[in-house]
């Protein structure tokens, strides 16, 4: 392992001049001398590289050398370590990832898709390197999580990892729920923020939450990353109704990434999910992320703040350049790759819990005696049933909450009521959080 805890600067190599980008230039100058302290030596950006050399930025680039081909960063020898900003699973970013760890070249990053999708290949390189493969800024921004999970936690079974890992789907149903709105509106709202990407998909149907939950749920129970085994639904059909029927139930509805391990397997699950206001989860407003993990001596741990953004991120990242510093790191997630277990997926339809279904339906008699019927017959024991908006043209809603049961329970009403000529919509489902 090359030691690099000395008084020479530490050599930084910065792909990616985005938002993150220009924030981790901003923070070492501006807390340079309090970095250095900490770092045990200065930590210096002595070339840079990104696609556009001339767009504005909002920061002085001109100390820094531009480099055109960032795949040459890898072989310098004048740059000890190379950050990369630039996001996507594939790519370029892998490229040079794999470059850099090949060449034995340190390498931090804040992108989560790469790692939730080669994440494996990638630490086992690093680990036969002996190289520091560096991700804290991947998941929940600022929030030194990370860290938390693969240090502070390390002597704990956990039992279950889960939290609000999007800042965008955050911020549009904290909106919904105190302004009354709904989706489309304040969606195009973030949007013209800024708060939302032109194409919002990735954030609203629930991707990047499900990118983060691999990540972390590898950390918490020393599992094989496998993005695939996550089941994953966005917000995009949460309505203001839905809101307004979880406050009077007591509820908040919040993007919830959940992980579980036990004997029957690992369960990942990205979801909208009613939360009871006594939670913390439930007054975890705007862009803000928290994490919630469990573990048997340490009991709940619980982390909040700003999940995304400029400060946020090059926080983590420098953080992590500092780790890199002081020679300080270990096994990327957490032990050798070796011996993280393979995964068996656990089968959610055995999992036991409360639901919350919506239905949009016909404004005639025995469509509630229909959905009854459903339930009854798939073994769904109802704890209230209400009907909202009767005489309106275009339907009733109609609300139910579910008493603790099996999961395929509520798989199978909605399959009994599937092509019923009463439902005008896709029912909605949505799991209560426990």
């Amino acid at each position: 392992m090359t030691n690099l805890h000395r008084h020479a600067p530490l050599r930084v190599a910065l792909v990616g001049l985005g938002t993150v980008g220009g924030g981790v230039i901003r923070l070492l100058e501006t807390n340079g001398d309090l970095i250095a302290r900490r770092a045990g030596c200065p930590i210096q950006v002595v070339a840079i590289s990104a696609r556009d050399r001339n767009k504005d930025r909002g920061v002085d680039l001109s100390r820094y050398e531009w480099v055109d081909d960032m795949t040459t960063l890898a072989a310098r020898d004048d740059v000890d370590v190379v950050v990369e900003l630039i996001g996507g699973s594939d790519g370029p970013a892998l490229t040079l990832a794999r470059q850099c760890l090949a060449a034995g070249k340190p390498f931090v990053t804040a992108n989560k898709a790469m790692l939730a999708h080669h994440g494996l290949d990638l630490a086992r390189v690093a680990e036969q390197g002996g190289i520091a493969l560096k991700y804290e800024a991947a998941v929940a921004g600022g929030i030194p999580v990370i860290k938390g999970m693969r240090e502070g936690a390390a002597a704990n079974e956990i039992s279950r990892v889960y939290g609000i890992l999007n800042g965008t789907c955050n911020y549009i149903l904290t909106t919904m729920e105190k302004e009354g709105r709904d989706f489309q509106e304040v969606l195009k709202e973030a949007q013209d923020l800024g708060y939302a990407e032109a194409d919002p998909s990735f954030d609203i149907d629930g991707v990047d939450a499900a990118h983060k939950l691999t990540i972390l749920a590898s950390l918490a129970f020393g599992t094989e990353l496998d993005f695939g085994a996550v089941a994953t639904t966005g917000i995009r059909h949460v309505i203001a109704a839905d809101i307004a029927e979880a406050a009077a139930l007591g509820f908040r509805i919040r993007l919830v990434g959940m992980a579980q391990n036990g004997p029957e397997g690992l369960f990942q699950r990205v979801h909208p999910m009613l939360v009871p206001l006594d939670h913390p989860l439930a007054h975890v407003d705007g862009s803000l992320n928290a994490v919630v993990a469990e573990g048997n001596f340490v009991g709940r741990l619980f982390f909040q703040g700003r999940g995304a953004g400029e400060g946020p991120t090059a926080s983590a990242v420098v953080a992590d350049l500092i780790d890199v510093a002081r020679d300080e790191y270990g096994d990327a997630f957490a032990m050798p790759v070796a011996a993280l277990a393979p995964q068996h997926t656990a089968d959610a339809g055995a999992r036991v819990g409360r639901a919350y279904l919506r239905f949009k339906v016909q404004d005639r008699p025995g469509v509630l005696a229909e959905i009854a019927a459903a339930t009854r017959d798939a073994g769904v024991s109802i704890e209230s049933m209400i009907q909202r908006g009767a005489n309106q043209a275009d339907g009733v809603l109609v609300a139910i909450v579910t008493h603790a049961g099996e999961e395929r329970c509520v798989r199978e009403t909605l399959e009994r009521l599937a092509g019923s000529d009463s439902l005008l919509d896709a029912p909605m489902v949505m799991h209560i959080l426990d």
